[in-house]
Order: structure tokens, then sequence, then C-alpha cells
């Protein structure tokens, strides 16, 4: 690809003379490769400057004025569109050539790919960020299934202490019931042996007044068998 440079060398205007030299500096100090064409002394050249530069592109007059910037048949542009890229360190983008490894348009452009898309856009390091994250996902994976089992070891902890506090509560409610079933046992067994008691009780005073009877009965039989002789 040629870069065409259209310029007037017998210009009488101050200003176009450093519009163009400022270009033309700028392109020798990138070491840009470039072919000046003069529209003063060509009208050939000035004719096909014309035609080229489109109309959205040409001041009010439609007469575009030097420097005018081609990359082959395609247009650049002017003066002011290039100044705008050479502030913003895209010069290479704007001639519509692939930056050289390095430069500062090739660096920006690496690190706006990176901002694009979150990742490095160079093939080379594809493979071994494939690898590196292969290699880094296994021990995640290991450490996930570690978390997961102490998890579980930590619900069955809590499932187990959980059995063992139930059972606990069960075994003094059983306890309770079995003691209160003692209690009511031994009142009962109480009860029963006091009412034996009574009875026995009962039987002895019963007995006791049968024989106080009887040894009236005998005391008044006495006495009758007496009175008689």
């Amino acid at each position: 690809m040629v870069i065409k440079v259209f310029l007037a060398s017998s210009s009488g205007s101050t200003a176009i003379k450093k519009k163009q030299q400022d270009v033309v500096g700028f392109l020798e100090a990138l070491k840009v490769e470039y072919t000046p064409l003069d529209i003063a002394c060509n009208e050939d050249n000035r004719m096909w400057m014309r035609e080229n530069v489109p109309s959205e592109k040409k001041p009010s007059n439609g007469i575009p004025l030097p420097p005018q910037i081609f990359n082959e048949e395609g247009y650049c542009g002017d003066y002011e569109t290039f100044f705008n890229a050479k502030e913003d360190n895209l010069v290479y983008s704007f001639l519509g050539l692939d930056p050289p490894p390095g430069s500062k348009e090739a660096l920006q452009a690496e690190k706006s790919a990176v901002k694009e898309n979150g990742t490095h856009v160079e093939e080379t390091s594809t493979e071994e960020n494939l690898d590196k994250s292969r290699s880094e996902e296994v021990p995640v994976e290991e450490r996930n299934g570690k978390a997961h089992r102490e998890g579980e070891e930590q619900d069955t902890i809590e499932e187990v202490e959980g059995e063992a506090t139930e059972d606990r509560a069960v075994g003094l409610e059983e306890a309770l019931a079995e003691g209160e079933e003692e209690e009511a046992v031994e009142e009962t067994e109480d009860a029963e042996a006091r009412a034996g008691e009574y009875e026995e009780e009962e039987e002895a005073d019963e007995d006791k007044e049968e024989e106080e009877l009887r040894q009236l009965e005998e005391e008044d039989e006495a006495e009758a068998v007496e009175e008689d002789e």
C-alpha cells in the first residue's frame, strides 16, 4: 500500500506550508513510506485530488486545500483529521496501516482489546492460559469437594448430637416416669400394708371384745349357780 500526500510546493499560504511540513515530518519520523504529489505543478494531481476527496469532506466552496492524504485510492483525511489522529496515537489507523509491534499505538490497541474482551488477544498465549486455567480448576474443585465433605460431616455431627440430646431427653422422661411409677407402687404397698395392719388391729379388738363377753357370761353363770344352791 502506498501513502499519497498531495502538497502545493509553491503555495503562498504560510499556514498551508506549515501544515504540509507537519504531516511530512511526522511521517518521516515514523519511517512511513509515502509519495508526495505536487498539485501546484501538476494539473492531473490537482484534478485527481479534487475528484477523490469525499463531498462531505470538502469545504463550502467545494475546493479542498492541501495537504490531503490517501492510502492508494482510499481517502484518509485532511490535516485536521491527521492532527487529531496524531494526538490520539492513532496515525497508523488513520493511514489504514498496521501499527508496528512495540509502538504506542500497538500497545494502546492491546490495552483496548483487553478492556473490551477482558482477556489478552495474543494467540500465542491462548494455550498457556487454557492449561493454566485447567490446572487451577482442579485445586478449586478439590477445595470445593473438601468444603462440601466438611459441611456434610458437620451436618452429621449436628444430627448425632441432636439425636443424643433427644435420647437423653427421652431417657430423663422415662426415668421420671419410672420413678413416679415406683413411688406410686410404694405408696400403694404402704396403703395396703396400713390397711392390713388396721384389719389386724380390728380383728384383735374383736377377739378381745369376744373374750371379755365370754368372761362376763361365765361370771354371770357362776353367780346364778351360787344363788340356786
